[in-house]
C-alpha cells in the first residue's frame, strides 16, 4: 500500500506540477479499457491505466480556467480525503465513525453560527447542494405539516437554481408548485411581486410550502434581498430557505459579510464550500436554525445498530444513510485556511471580478454581475441569434489562448461567464481575456 500510495501521489503531484503547461481542456481523451480484466493488474499497469484518465481530465488548477465554479483543491483536503478512504469509516451511525460523527456535528454548528442561525444551530453534510435543498424542502414540508398536500407551493426567484425544480419532483409535487418570481434589474428577486404572489395563493387557498432566497444566482452571482423576505415570511408563518451553494461562504469573513445581508434571518441555508474555498467535491452543508427537526423528519429507526449516542443517528439526520467522512476534508482544509486565508480567498475572488470588470466596461458589453465573483456578458443590444454565433467563436479563440469560460443562456441571450475564483488567475489572463473579447466584437 505505501508503494502503491507514494507513485500515485508522485503521479498526481507530477499533474499538478505541469498543470499551467497544458490547457484547461485536455487536446486528446483516450480511456484505458472499461471492464476488469481476467486478472489483476499489477501496479505498473494500474498506474499507466490511472495516467490515461488523468491525461483526459479537466484541469481546474490552470490559470486559464474561469469557466465554472470548481476552483484548485487545498492540498490538506486532497490528503483528507485520502485518510477518509483509508479509514472507511461510515457516517451512518456513531459506532462506524466515532470521531468524524462528532467532528460533523461540531463543525456543522460552528459554520451554522459563524453563518447568523444562532448558537443552538446546526445541520448535516451532503453530497451536493442538490441534495442539501432536496432536504431543506422536505424539513419544511414535514414542519409545515403539508405531506401529501399536492397543492402546496415553492416560491422563489426566476434565477434560482435547477435543483428546486427536480426536488419538488422528488418530493411528488407537480411542475406548477414551483412559482418563479421575477428579478429587478441587479437579478436579485423583486419583493413587490414576491408579496404579490403570496397574497394570491392565499386567496387561492393554496398552502406555501416555502420560500427560496438565492445567495448567489448561477450566471451572475446576484443575491436575494433576505431581510425582506424573511419579514414577509415571518409574518405569514413560512419557512425560509437559502440556497447559497455559491455566496454563504461569504459570510465566514467580517470584510465580506455585506455581501450576503441577513443569512442568518433564514431557517435553512445550504452552503458549498466547494465552489470557492478549495474544497473537493463534494462538500456540501444544509444548515438549520433548529437542526432537531432533521431527525424529527427523517429518523426511522436502525433497528440493527446500537442505540444513537445523541438524539439521532447520522443516517437518521438527512436523506442519505451510508456516507463517507466528506467533513474530514472540509474540516481539515479549513484548518490549514484558517480564517485569515478564508477572507484572502474571497477577497481575491473579489478583486479579480472588479479587475476584469473594469477591464471590459469600455466595450460595447451587456455586463451582468453582482455583489459576488461571477462576471457574464454579451455584445451590447445583440439578437439571440447573434449572441449565440458570438459566443461560440469567441469561447473558441479564448480557449486557443488557453482560457476558459463558459457559455450561459441568460435573459434570452447567450453570454459568455467567468468565475474569478481561481486563485492561480493573474493579471495576464484577465489582460488576453480583454484583447480576445475586443477583437471579437464588430
Amino acid at each position: 500500500m505505501e508503494r502503491f500510495l507514494q507513485a500515485a501521489t508522485e503521479q498526481l503531484c507530477q499533474w499538478w506540477s505541469t498543470s499551467a503547461q497544458r490547457s484547461p481542456l485536455p487536446l486528446l481523451s483516450v480511456l484505458p479499457e472499461v471492464a476488469p480484466p481476467p486478472e489483476g493488474q499489477s501496479l505498473q499497469a494500474l498506474l499507466a491505466d490511472l495516467q490515461l484518465v488523468m491525461d483526459g481530465a479537466f484541469n481546474p488548477l490552470h490559470p486559464g480556467s474561469m469557466a465554472h465554479l470548481d476552483p484548485p483543491p487545498l492540498a490538506a483536503s486532497v490528503a483528507a480525503e485520502l485518510v477518509a478512504a483509508g479509514l472507511n469509516n461510515n457516517l451512518l451511525a456513531e459506532e462506524l465513525s466515532p470521531s468524524l460523527t462528532r467532528l460533523e456535528r461540531g463543525l456543522c454548528a460552528w459554520l451554522a453560527a459563524a453563518l447568523g442561525l444562532g448558537d443552538q444551530s446546526g445541520g448535516v453534510a451532503a453530497s451536493g447542494g442538490s441534495l442539501s435543498n432536496l432536504m431543506a424542502l422536505v424539513v419544511a414540508r414535514h414542519r409545515a405539516g403539508l405531506a401529501g398536500e399536492a397543492g402546496a407551493l415553492v416560491f422563489c426567484s426566476a434565477d434560482a437554481h435547477v435543483s428546486l425544480g427536480k426536488a419538488l419532483m422528488v418530493m411528488g409535487l407537480p411542475a406548477e408548485a414551483l412559482r418563479p418570481v421575477p428579478v429587478d434589474g441587479s437579478g436579485a428577486l423583486a419583493i413587490p411581486q414576491l408579496e404579490e404572489a403570496l397574497d394570491q395563493a392565499q386567496r387561492q387557498g393554496r398552502p406555501v410550502l416555502a420560500v427560496v432566497a438565492t445567495a448567489g444566482t448561477t450566471v451572475r452571482g446576484a443575491v436575494d434581498p433576505i431581510g425582506a423576505m424573511a419579514a414577509l415570511c415571518r409574518s405569514r408563518g413560512i419557512w425560509l430557505h437559502v440556497d447559497g451553494a455559491i455566496g454563504a461562504v461569504f459570510a465566514l469573513s467580517d470584510a465580506h459579510r455585506g455581501r450576503v445581508p441577513d443569512l442568518g434571518l433564514a431557517d435553512s441555508i445550504t452552503v458549498n464550500p466547494q465552489k470557492l474555498l478549495g474544497i473537493p467535491k463534494s462538500s456540501s452543508l444544509l444548515l438549520l436554525r433548529q437542526p432537531s427537526l432533521l431527525a424529527a423528519c427523517f429518523a426511522t429507526g436502525l433497528p440493527y445498530m446500537e442505540p444513537s449516542w445523541a438524539d439521532a443517528h447520522g443516517g437518521e439526520c438527512g436523506l442519505q444513510g451510508t456516507r463517507p467522512a466528506e467533513v474530514l476534508k472540509l474540516w481539515l482544509g479549513l484548518r490549514q485556511l484558517g480564517l485569515s486565508g478564508i477572507e484572502a480567498l474571497l477577497s481575491g475572488a473579489i478583486a479579480r471580478r472588479r479587475r476584469l470588470q473594469q477591464l471590459l466596461e469600455p466595450l460595447p458589453l451587456d455586463l451582468c454581475s453582482g455583489p459576488l465573483h461571477l462576471l457574464a456578458f454579451c455584445p451590447q443590444g445583440s439578437e439571440a441569434v447573434a449572441a449565440e454565433a458570438w459566443s461560440l467563436e469567441t469561447r473558441q479563440r479564448l480557449l486557443d489562448q488557453q482560457l476558459m469560460l463558459s457559455r450561459p443562456l441568460y435573459g434570452g441571450r447567450h453570454h459568455l461567464k467567468a468565475v474569478l475564483g481561481n486563485p492561480h488567475t493573474g493579471e495576464e489572463q484577465l489582460q488576453t481575456l480583454r484583447r480576445v473579447v475586443e477583437a471579437s466584437l464588430p
